[in-house]
This record gives structure tokens, sequence and C-alpha cells, in this order.
């Protein structure tokens, strides 16, 4: 059973230049762990809560030198030279000695660096790939990958609000992630082309590396998706489909939709959600109503249900309260899992379990302010995610988790899940 000889952290930087955390954990076998975690910016407020130093004269507050101190420090303290049957029991003695329901006290970004560090440094002790020890954690026995859904144009918290919904995606239908990720580069190059042309600009990218013209609203976003796609030599959800990360809840108030200059009350705006559906055969709908619009999330569901998958991300947050209540109402049939939504790998793997026990699909999705480190790959394709999530082909911080991908590929030959699964011909 490993046993913890030292754990340390580091504040670092990520993908937007904030301040986050890198944990190390070195095991009395010598075999020695680290993880970088990521922030996002689009939050649910269900979320565990990031500790952040609040000092305005640095990182004007979001330093993370207090909850680096905390793995060090206390964390450290309170497990060190324990020898622990496995992650589940180094998770809930994190839970614990936290002691609050958001992990607010030591900070969701100490709590979560130290579960992924400890998790890289038994894999390594066991001389196994990671991918194979995250399957592990949840009884699985992976032997495919997950298909990409790539950003192509972005938009709300991740482009300063020029279109108000977050992201366009594009899921190439190649047969491996080889020829998706071939398939993606022509469609970005043929997204930047057409921006030169139609707006003059050039390609400027987003948070998580999509393209971001000056779209005048929703509709010409999808349309010029849409078109790049087919200058790019492919058809339409024939080659290469759509999705859209609406982040709704960004817009809502009070039980109106701010949809650019129109005011739409929930059943416009799942008309507005059902309309771009049909005209583009959307293949996922993420966030397509806020969190807290519980009322008509399951109208929503039932309207797309076999035709687009309905995800949910603010509207769960990996949370399993959230998860078991949107399966009771029948609100969504798709998880978006971030684990640093929750906290811990071990409260993921539930969240996780919960959904596949629902008959529900699986998205594994990175975050807009993330690292170079590549877990999230493993983690997709142990916990053997129907998709997942990175964002674009460009920024380091992406491409270093598709080429993981590329690398697992290659060492397993896995082939790659099939899209839209179980979804009827749109």
């Amino acid at each position: 059973m490993p046993t913890i000889v030292r754990l340390s952290a580091l504040e670092i930087l990520d993908s937007r230049g904030c301040p986050t955390l890198r944990a190390r954990c070195e095991l009395s076998s010598g075999a020695i762990g680290a993880a970088s975690i990521p922030s996002g910016a689009s939050r649910g407020t269900a979320e565990a809560s990031e500790l952040r130093d609040g000092d305005p004269n640095r990182f004007a507050g979001l330093g993370c030198s207090r909850a680096a101190a905390h793995v060090g420090g206390e964390i450290n303290q309170h497990l060190v030279a324990r020898e622990l049957s496995g992650q589940h029991e180094l998770d809930e003695s994190l839970r614990v000695l936290d002691g609050t329901p958001d992990k607010s006290r030591l900070g969701a970004n100490a709590i979560l660096a130290t579960s992924l560090a400890f998790a890289r440094a038994v894999a390594l002790e066991r001389a196994t790939p990671l991918h194979r020890y995250f399957a592990s954690l949840v009884d699985a026995g992976p032997a495919r990958l997950p298909r990409p859904t790539i950003n192509l144009f972005s938009g709300g918290k991740h482009a300063g609000g020029r279109v108000p919904i977050q992201d366009v995606l594009i899921v190439p239908l190649g047969p491996t992630i080889g020829d998706c990720l071939a398939m993606a580069y022509d469609v970005f190059q043929s997204a930047a082309e057409l921006g030169r042309r139609k707006y003059a600009v050039r390609p400027l990218r987003a948070d998580e590396g999509g393209l971001s013209p000056p779209f005048s609203d929703v509709d010409s976003m999808l349309a010029d998706a849409a078109e790049s796609i087919q200058r790019a030599g492919y058809a339409l959800h024939t080659d290469v489909a759509l999705a859209v990360d609406v982040a709704a809840t960004h817009f809502y108030d009070r039980g109106v939709y701010a949809l650019g200059e129109e005011r739409l009350a929930s059943a416009a705006m799942i008309d507005r959600l059902l309309s771009w559906q049909q005209r583009y055969h959307l293949v996922s709908i993420e966030d397509g109503l806020a969190e807290d619009d519980w009322e008509n999330w399951p109208r929503l569901a039932r309207s797309l249900k076999g035709r687009t998958l309905v995800v949910g991300d603010d509207l769960l947050c990996t949370n399993p309260a959230r998860i078991r209540r949107a399966i009771e109402s029948a609100a969504a049939d798709t998880l978006l899992l971030k684990v640093n939504q929750i906290g811990t790998l071990t409260e993921a793997a539930q969240s996780f379990r919960l959904a596949r026990d629902a008959g529900w699909s699986v998205t594994v999705s990175a975050r807009s302010g993330d690292t170079e480190d590549d877990w999230l790959a493993d983690l997709a394709v142990g916990w053997s995610a129907d998709q997942i999530k990175i964002g674009s082909i460009t920024q380091s911080e992406r491409l270093a988790k598709y080429n993981r991908l590329l690398e697992i590929e290659a060492e397993t030959g896995w082939p790659i899940v099939d899209w839209p699964a179980g979804q009827e011909s749109a």
C-alpha cells in the first residue's frame, strides 16, 4: 500500500497567465508524481471553491500561494507516513480534513492537486499507464478512445462576450484520433481564411484557442462554421458535425435570456435551440438553458431526445446531488465531467458512475485556464468517456492533451467511439 513521504506544491501560471497549482507527491517506494490543475472562466455556482490569496497587489487577488502552502503544510502533515489503502482513502481524508461542503478552507485547488499528484505517483509505483490506473478507480476495462469535440469559434466569457453563446465546436467523424485532428486542421484553416476574407481580421484566438471574428450574432457564427466545413472539402454532418456550448447561465436573468438584442423567455429560448439544431444538425447542445432553470430543462431534453445530446455543465457541476436531480427529472442525457468542479478523483468517479448507471453519455472536459499537463487525456480514456472536450487545435495546453491521445492510440490500437452514438439521423 502506498505511503506518502512528502507533499509539496508550487504556484504556477495557467494558459491565461493566471495562477494555479502544481503539486508533487513522493512515496516511500521512491515514486514521485506531479500534477498541474486547471481553472475555469465559465463557472457554475455549485462548483467546489478554489482558494485564492485575495491580495489586490498581487495577481489582482488571484494568487494561489496560500493553497500551495496548505499542500506543503497542513495536508502534508496530515498524510505523511500514513499507509493508504488507495485513492479513496486519500481523497476522503482530504475531504474530512477540509471540513467544508465546498472545500473552501483548504481550497479545492489544493485538494485536487494533491489528489492528482498522488494518482500519478501510484501509477508510477505500479508501473502502469495512468489511464489504466484511472480505469481501476471506476472498475472499467477501457477498449476505446473518446471522440474529440473541438473548439472552432468562441464567444461568451471565452472571447469577451462578442456573441452571447460560448463556443461552436466541430466534431470530426474520422475513424481515428489522427484522422480527426487532420480534419480539424483543415476546417480551422478554412475558418481562419474565411475570417480574413469576410471580416478583414487576422485569426485572433480566444481562451481555448478558438477563433473569434466579429460575428453580428449567433446565426452568423453557426453559418460561418458550416461554410468553413464546406470550404475545407467536407460535408456537414456526414464528415464533420457541429455542436454548441451555449453557457446560457451567463446571459440569463430572472427568467429572461438576453440573446444579443433579443429578450427570450425559456420557451422561446428552447425554440431557438431547436431551430439551430434543425438547421445545422447539431449533435450536442451544452448548457442550452441556465443552471437554475430546472423547470424547463426536461422540456428541452424531451424536444431533443434521440437527435442531440443534451449536455449539463453549469447545470450539473460534476456534483452528485445535482446529477441525481437531473436524472430524476430527465433534465439531460450527458454529463460534462470536470474534475475540478467537485475537487477529488473519488467524487468525480462517483459522478461518472451515476451518469453511466442512468444510461447517459459522458464528455470529459478541460477548462479555459489550463496547463500543459496531459492527465485529462488519460482520464477520458481510462473512464471510457464518449467524448473529450479539450479546446481548439492551437496552444500548447490544448495540444499536449491531443498529443497524449495520439500516443495512447498508437500504443493500444483501440478504436474511436462512434458518433453520434444512439442518435437518430438528424
